[in-house]
This record gives C-alpha cells, structure tokens and sequence, in this order.
C-alpha cells in the first residue's frame, strides 16, 4: 500500500470538512470589549456544543452551484453554549447540496466565571431559579441580537462574492437562537431585516420587540406539544400573530418530540419537520420545486 495514500485522504477529508470562518467585527466585539475568555468546543453523546463566544463569527457553507438564497442559522442552548451538531451543521450541508448557502451564526453567550460557580446553567437549572437565569439572559440578548442584525448586513454585503440575491436571505434559530432571530426581525432596517424567518421551538420570553413588520417576512414555525419548557403555546401565538398581520405563515405542532429535538431522529414524526421546511422554501421560491 503506498504509505503517502492515508495523508492523501486525509487531507481530502479536512478539505471536505473544512469551512469558512468570518469574524462579524474587525477586531473586538461593541459592548463586550473587556471579555477575555477564548471560545471552546465540547461534545455530549458525539454532539459538538461551543461554548465562550466572545468573538462573534459566521461559518459559511458555499453551495458549487448557488441558487441565490441564503439562510442564517442560529443554534439554541440556553444562552450558555451553541449545538451545532444538533441544530445546525446537517441542515448546512443538506440545504448546501440544493444550492442554497448558509451561514452558521456563532453569538455572544454567557460566560460561566468561575468565581460564581453557583451560576453555572446546570446549577441554575437544578435550583430552578429562572429568575437568575433571566437576569444573566438580559444582559446577553442585546448583544446577540446585535451580532444577528451584523450577520444579516454581512450576507446582502458580499451577496455578489456568493452569488447571492439579496431578497432572498432568511434567519433561522433554535430556542434561545430563536430569541436571537425574533429580536433582529422586530428590530431591523431595511438593510438587515431577513426575507423570511425560522423560528423553532423559540424562547419567546426573552425576545426584544414585538411589531410585525409592514414588509412582506413569511415565517416558519415549528414546536412540540411536549416540549419540557413550555414555549410552544408562545410559538402558537407567534404564528396567529403573524396571521393577524396578514403575513405569509406556517405552523407546524408535534404531539411528541419535546424541546431540542433540532435534527435528532427519535423514530417519531416531528423527525420530518425539516422536510416539511423544504417543502415551504420551495413554496415561497427559495428552493426549485
């Protein structure tokens, strides 16, 4: 066997793998300049979680034949770590494989200090003290929310680098990424409102803003009847908020699949929201039918 072929195929593989990481700002991020920590990377089950954000970034997924829509994804985890493995990096490369170009969003998170370990999330959980948690949300969500309105000015920005059309960007977040991807809708411009919106399983608490906006956003809801948090009557009330507005909307509730099923399979039919969410870009002409 030629001893040069494993390093060959190795090098394929982390080309295959290997993807495109912008900083959001040139150099230290507005209103989180004095945080020093370095983002980190986890696994739970095989799952890669990122923890740390302080310097928000996007990971870009460029399509060989782009078809013009872009979507931004911005993973949940309670505000303390992303999961990317569960909310975000499959539906990349399959929505990339049918030519449309996405963008991982990696927002500013709570760091855990380990002065305050009584702060970490899963003690917090544990106590079941939401106001702290609410209070350690507080101060992140408009930062998040700023490094939403940043990555969607990004994406119409280099649109021609990417071959992109500029009216066909969208947003979608999971839980507290859906916090994130609720607040940038309702607090946009015109240059950094998204085409079209994702929310799944979104914690609606905690979203900044409340106006529809006048300009057409279609959205996409989808959410479990059993999800342990109790978000999804608020992701109801989105939608018919959205059908109020005279907005274009979908809604999807699963009797079974509770919160965070992401892209987890679980032998269940919420295991086919993401095709169903295929099927509606389709619908709306960001996907060929």
């Amino acid at each position: 066997m030629n001893k040069a072929l494993p390093l060959a195929l190795m090098c394929v593989v982390l080309q295959v793998h290997a993807q495109k990481i912008i900083p959001l700002y040139p150099g230290a991020a507005p209103g989180s300049e004095n945080w020093d920590w370095q983002e980190q990377q986890f696994k739970v089950d095989s799952n890669i979680y990122v923890i740390d954000v302080s310097r928000p970034s996007l990971i870009a997924y460029a399509p060989a034949k782009p078809n013009g829509t872009a979507l931004i994804i911005a993973p949940g985890g309670a505000f303390h770590a992303l999961a990317l493995d569960v909310e975000a990096t499959p539906i990349a490369q399959q929505l990339k494989e049918k030519g449309v170009t996405v963008f991982i969003l990696k927002y500013r998170l709570v760091h855990d200090d380990p002065a305050f370990p009584e702060n970490a999330l899963m003690k917090i959980m544990a106590r079941g003290d939401m106001k702290k948690l609410d209070s350690l949300y507080s101060r992140i969500i408009p930062l998040a929310m700023q490094d939403g309105l940043t990555a969607v000015k990004y994406v119409r920005d280099h649109a021609n680098e990417y071959h992109l059309n500029t009216d066909k960007v969208g947003l979608m977040g999971f839980s507290s990424g859906g916090t994130v991807a609720m607040s940038v809708v309702y607090n946009a411009t015109d240059e950094t409102r998204p085409n079209f919106v994702a929310p799944i399983y979104a914690y609606e608490g905690g979203v900044i803003g409340s106006a529809v906006p006048a300009a057409k956003t279609p959205i996409f809801v989808a959410a479990a009847s059993d999800d342990e948090f109790g978000f999804t009557p608020d992701n109801v009330q989105l939608y018919l908020k959205w059908q109020e507005a005279k907005q274009p909307s979908e809604l999807h509730v699963y009797e079974k699949g509770g919160h965070g099923f992401g892209m987890r399979k679980q032998g269940l039919p919420v295991d086919t929201w993401f095709e169903r969410f295929e099927d509606w870009l389709a619908m709306q002409g960001y996907l060929p039918k």
